[in-house]
């Protein structure tokens, strides 16, 4: 793609913002930004020259482009980054700022959370709701305090819509855990907005927290359920949930996981094969470091090793597994095939996903 053909996408992608802006038109340019992020390193190019435009449409839209380029190309990400920190120091228009704290989540930069952290001051709602979106895509693992705390705070924001997306990224998005969180989680399950409260029992199920328990019992009890609580169910593991649970389709989203979970019989068979995995690999390759465990936030098992030489695999046990046909010792062959071929693995995914 050629220069002027992104400068074209983009002035057409600003008019169309400016309509979103001032009419509230549904199409923002979104479409236009995405095709001129594909040329990578000239939309940036571009979208640098624009920051300083005296036209707030202009400066937002090209936060948006920087965005954009920034999900689809890993390698501009350092530079949009800067660019946009920098820019949030002097920016006073709420419009920009929307733009920058997308830009910023786009860009999965740990640099970025002080910005965000102050964006979250905003008096305008849709700037903190976008930072709350934003928040967990740069986050450490384990998370940064300033982002822990920013994310407790907007849980008890005055807008509804805010206090849902801060309560799905700090109790869903990220593995933050502690008194402050699970606090933050807990007030949030009498919200007076029922999306928010699901979101935060499922954050506490999540976690491991018997409190939860009582109330996935009761939402199961309900005529309809959301898959949230199936979701909180799976984390909660615990069996006197197997009786409401036997009364919903087992296809439906959530339900066969939330019943493999609380059924100890089928867990334990679960663990069980992970367990002969490790000791497949172990009698196959000896000389590696092997081993099995799991994580509070996560569910099932994961395998680990190390060849001693610097190289390192990590995979989803049960996605492993799937892959060999549950055959421990085709699931060896496959982890040493991954291991040849990709070097440092991460492979075979769990089901968990932070999506709303």
């Amino acid at each position: 793609m050629e220069a002027h053909e992104v400068a074209d996408l983009f002035d057409r992608a600003v008019q169309r913002l400016r309509r979103t802006v001032e009419d509230g038109d549904s199409d923002d340019g979104s479409v236009l930004l995405r095709q001129a992020a594909d040329a990578g390193a000239l939309a940036v190019r571009l979208a640098l020259g624009r920051l300083a435009d005296p036209d707030r449409v202009v400066r937002a839209a090209a936060c948006d482009l920087l965005g954009v380029t920034s999900s689809q190309h890993e390698d501009v990400r350092v530079e949009a980054t800067t660019a946009l920190i920098s820019l949030a120091a002097t920016e006073t228009d709420p419009e920009v700022h929307w733009s920058i704290a997308r830009a910023l989540g786009a860009t999965c930069d740990p640099r970025a959370l002080p910005t965000l952290v102050t964006l979250a001051d905003s008096p305008d709602s849709d700037v903190r709701f976008q930072v709350a979106v934003a928040v967990p895509a740069v986050l450490d693992d384990p998370p940064a305090e300033a982002g822990e705390a920013v994310l407790i705070d907007l849980c008890a924001d005055p807008d509804p819509k805010v206090r849902e997306w801060a309560t799905f990224s700090l109790g869903w998005a990220s593995t933050a855990d502690g008194d402050a969180v699970r606090r933050a989680l807990w007030d949030r399950i009498h919200d007076a907005d029922p999306e928010v409260r699901a979101e935060g029992i499922r954050g506490l199920a999540r976690r491991r927290d018997v409190r939860a328990l009582p109330l996935v019992r009761g939402l199961l009890a309900q005529d309809a359920v959301h898959t949230f609580t199936f979701q909180a169910a799976a984390y909660l593991a615990d069996p006197s949930l197997l009786p409401l649970l036997d009364g919903f389709d087992p296809t439906a989203d959530g339900v066969a996981e939330a019943l493999l979970e609380c059924d100890p019989v089928r867990r334990a068979e679960r663990d069980e094969l992970a367990w002969r995995l490790l000791l497949a690999v172990y009698l196959r390759r000896p000389d590696w470091q092997v081993t099995v465990g799991g994580e509070r936030c996560d569910l099932g098992l994961y395998l680990d090793v190390t060849d001693g030489g610097g190289v390192a695999g990590h995979w989803f046990a049960d996605g492993l597994l799937s892959r060999a046909g549950g055959d421990p010792d085709h699931a060896t062959e496959l982890a040493i095939e991954d291991l040849a071929t990709h070097g440092t693995r991460h492979a075979s995914q769990p089901p968990h996903s932070a999506s709303g």
